[in-house]
């Protein structure tokens, strides 16, 4: 299968601030977080990507034009809304320490397959959509493009998160585990038998090994020799 890059938005103005912005409009990057996103679109120049598909929401477009505006070629760039964040319900809008208040916040943290957000989403038919969205972008990007295409997704924390889950065979109770920062780059191929975790979480670092392609096939035995810079 090809290869995604799953990148998290840049630092928002809510993130500063500690908010829970949810599905808001008009939550853009800060500096810091265009500096972020700009340094993770200098990453991934190395990289020629098919396509970016990004989650609707403002700052993961704005997160996917600086990774756009410095790619050589024009890679397709649709939005899909199955990208989008979480729908908190009555959670959004509100501060975290807030919410660290309330009777759902431990089973957020512990039992996460078991929450429905108040007015919102279950954080299992987040996963659901978010993980068949990527999927599903990556059999059409290897239909048209091969299996050594690579492409990018602009999304958001729960969402990354829940799909390296999935990816790395872990129940969803267990996703809180895994770190997802601003701008941040993970690194996933759908194999034949499995999907194979190539990074998670990573802010630095040449990523130039990706413009060949992952060679697909078995698991090397004691982890292989990795793969060959350009």
């Amino acid at each position: 299968m090809a290869t995604v890059i799953l990148v998290r938005h840049g630092r928002t103005t809510a993130n500063a601030t500690g908010l829970l912005a949810g599905r808001a409009v008009g939550v853009s990057l800060d500096q810091i977080g265009r500096d972020q996103a700009a340094l993770t679109g200098d990453r991934l120049a190395a990289v020629p990507l098919v396509a970016v598909v990004s989650s609707p929401l403002e700052r993961c477009q704005q997160t996917a034009r600086l990774i756009l505006d410095r790619q050589a070629g024009t890679p397709y760039a649709p939005v899909d809304f199955d990208l989008t964040e979480c729908d908190y319900g009555q959670w959004q809008g509100r501060t975290l320490s807030d919410l660290a208040t309330e009777d759902l916040w431990p089973v957020v943290q512990l039992q996460p397959s078991a929450v429905v957000f108040p007015g919102g989403e279950s954080m299992a038919a987040m996963q659901a959509r978010s993980v068949a969205a990527i999927r599903r972008h990556d059999a059409a990007f290897e239909a048209e493009y091969g299996p050594g295409a690579v492409w990018a997704a602009v999304s958001h924390g729960d969402i990354i998160k829940s799909i390296l889950a999935d990816a790395l065979g872990m129940h969803l109770d267990l996703f809180q585990r895994i770190n997802v920062a601003p701008a941040s780059v993970s690194i996933v191929r759908y194999g034949a038998s499995r999907p194979s975790v190539y990074a998670t979480n990573t802010d630095a670092g040449d990523l130039s090994w990706l413009s060949n392609g992952i060679q697909s096939g078995d698991a090397p035995v004691g982890g292989g020799a990795g793969q060959e810079a350009p």
